[in-house]
């Protein structure tokens, strides 16, 4: 059973919502926290709502902080056994504490229309490839994307392409996700993929 650690705090329905998957770390130059500032930032600045892991640390954290100062509704869900350990953001609009990994991801695929993988380590991971695998199965239909900002996934996408060649892939399930490097076009395209429209951005540089 949820429990809510936090009550939201706003009720003004959000444009679209995106959930994002990153590092709880904050990588080892200042790239990684530009780009998550930016994500978060540009989900604020045109009226959306974030859904995360719910930490304040690493990645995460910049981006919810950055998403709540850009005015923002911010969803985060965290497993109890977590909530130490990766610092469970009592900041959040609505911050969801759960009993375990597949409630966690389960809740955050409902509560988004397109997801977004920023660069991070084996739980970033995990939930990109889950949520890629649901598409392909058919169990939902949102676009999912991969910022692939610095070469970070450059290894990831090589080793991909080569089970498409060793036939363990086909094609199509490598199209089924969108990869940039561009953090505002891959944005823009994920949100109209999931036939939502972007406010007006609120700020003059985002």
């Amino acid at each position: 059973m949820n429990s809510e650690l936090t009550a939201p705090k706003k009720l003004t329905k959000s444009a679209f919502s995106v959930c994002v998957y990153c590092g709880s770390r904050p990588g080892n130059t200042p790239e990684f926290a530009a780009v998550a500032r930016h994500v978060g930032t540009w989900i604020g600045a045109h009226g959306g709502q974030l859904v995360y892991g719910g930490g304040r640390n690493g990645l995460m954290g910049i981006m919810a902080d950055a998403a709540l100062a850009a005015g923002a509704r911010v969803i985060g869900v965290i497993p109890k056994a977590l909530v130490e350990k990766e610092w469970a953001h009592t900041g959040c609009t609505e911050l969801l504490i759960v009993e375990n990994m597949h409630e966690r991801k389960r809740i955050m695929a409902e509560r988004a229309d397109a997801f977004l993988a920023l660069p991070g380590g084996i739980g970033t991971l995990e939930e990109f490839f889950e949520v890629w695998t649901w598409r392909q199965l058919g169990y939902h239909d949102k676009p999912v994307g991969l910022l692939n900002m610095s070469g970070y996934f450059d290894s990831l996408l090589v080793f991909l392409h080569s089970a498409v060649e060793a036939d363990f892939m086909n094609p199509w399930q490598i199209d089924l996700i969108r990869i940039g490097s561009d953090a505002e076009l891959l944005l823009e395209a994920l949100v109209e993929a999931a036939g939502m429209t972007a406010a007006t951005a609120r700020f003059d540089q985002i």
